[in-house]
């Protein structure tokens, strides 16, 4: 939780900052971006879950007419070590050293400021998405394993930086993501933490939107 807060105050500090330049390589762009790295579990998640290699992320992001904001639409695959910590009724077997793995979309919006090539960003948004826990029973002296699927939603906040090359951006995020359904009585929360490329997509955007009808780039 104070690690939501401080997120939240920086969110807000940077709401404050003045543009000191005109953001010129984001208006009207749409970028692809495609990153990996590594997730964190945070507080009591630590009890069922740990780290593991690696993490992925894929996503847009969506300059708005005011290209100071975006959108950022963004699917998480995120894989944890898992021992399982109460015994669910359904099934006669204890898990240790299992994997639990969160597919997770969030569709936040956020706020840039662009320094040259350097671009800092903020967001913050709703998520949702599966988790599936892996459960097992003993049959016929064979441990048949499954898993067990559920939905949950979430919240996602972070902030990072990329900086422009020729061709392409490289960049980089910390992000706090906090699920509304917990696993082994714990509320899940977690660290990510994504290194990534971002390219231009614009003018397949502006295909799909012609093919479509909906033309967003006309004044």
């Amino acid at each position: 939780m104070k690690n939501l807060l401080l997120l939240l105050l920086l969110l807000l500090t940077y709401g404050g900052y003045a543009q000191t330049d005109a953001d010129t390589i984001h208006y009207r762009k749409v970028y692809y971006m495609g990153g990996t790295g590594l997730s964190f579990p945070i507080g009591k998640s630590k009890e069922a879950l740990s780290t593991k290699l690696f993490a992925g992320s894929m996503g847009l992001d969506i300059a708005l007419k005011n290209s100071d904001y975006f959108l950022l639409p963004t699917l998480y695959l995120l894989t944890f070590g898992y021992d399982q910590q109460i015994k669910d009724p359904k099934y006669s077997q204890m898990i240790e050293n299992g994997r639990v793995s969160f597919y997770m979309l969030s569709l936040a919006a956020g706020r840039r400021k662009q320094m040259k090539r350097l671009n800092t960003f903020v967001y913050a948004g709703p998520a949702f998405g599966l988790v599936t826990e892996p459960r097992g029973n003993l049959v016929n002296e064979t441990i048949k394993m499954e898993n067990k699927k559920s939905l949950t939603p979430a919240a996602k906040i972070g902030l990072g930086a990329d900086y422009k090359f020729p061709g392409f951006f490289l960049g980089a995020e910390i992000g706090y993501m906090h699920n509304f359904r917990k696993i082994e009585g714990n509320a899940v929360q977690f660290l990510t933490l994504m290194v990534g490329l971002k390219s231009d997509i614009t003018s397949l955007s502006k295909k799909v939107t012609n093919v479509i009808g909906v033309d967003t780039y006309k004044d």
